[in-house]
């Protein structure tokens, strides 16, 4: 029974993976005045941004080059005995950005 469950929440978190990853990809506009504007997006959609910078110029000239899946951090309970529901609690995002 155990095993029927791990498959299940495992079915379920990447499933989710999936529709988050999409999410993510069209969060990133381009251009050089876009960086803020992403991560804006991004914590607004419940991310936490981390952002790797490319260059050593400041943060407003840099470009979006890509954006990468984080960790998701979940908990799966029954609430009152039903059916076993997960939980989103966090979710990270890297943002590449080359100035």
């Amino acid at each position: 029974m155990k095993y029927f469950v791990a498959v299940g929440i495992t079915a379920g978190m990447l499933a989710s993976s999936a529709v988050a990853l999409a999410a993510v990809a069209s969060a990133a506009p381009t251009g050089p005045t876009q960086v803020d504007q992403t991560v804006r997006t991004l914590e607004a959609d419940g991310y936490h941004v981390i952002i790797n910078r490319t260059g050593a110029a400041p943060l407003s000239s840099c470009t979006v080059s890509g954006v990468r899946p984080g960790q998701t951090f979940s908990t799966q309970d029954s609430r009152g005995g039903g059916s076993i529901n997960t939980t989103v609690t966090s979710r990270t995002v890297y943002l590449d950005v080359t100035c």
